[in-house]
């Protein structure tokens, strides 16, 4: 029989894989954070529209930065570089609506 590792163990593992990956990956050199590089479907589009203003201006601002620095062939200075714990999925809550009422309203179509 094999004895599993403690839960503790295993998570702090699966942490620091999330962490690695999450750094080699590169997004965060150029200040983008996760949900700004999501797929723009129509799920995405309007998720991205029901925010408050701030937040479409910081995503806005997150993407012409990084298309400047693209541009430039340079990257952040490392004390600028977004990190694993400071990102956050902003489009999260709004995409959880989204959805729903995507389907609710093809269900209702249906009918």
């Amino acid at each position: 029989m094999v004895a599993r590792a403690p839960v503790s163990t295993s998570a702090r593992l699966m942490e620091v894989v999330c962490k690695w990956y999450y750094n080699a990956a590169g997004f965060n050199k150029l200040g983008f954070m996760r949900d700004d590089l999501l797929i723009e479907d129509d799920d995405v589009k309007e998720a991205i529209r029901r925010p408050p203003e701030y937040v479409h201006n910081e995503r806005i601002f997150h993407m012409k930065r990084a298309l400047d620095l693209s541009m430039k062939h340079q990257i952040l200075p490392k004390e600028q570089w977004v990190k694993y714990e400071e990102d956050k999925h902003y489009l999260e809550p709004y995409l959880k609506e989204v959805i729903p009422e995507r389907l609710e309203r093809e269900v209702w179509e249906k009918k």
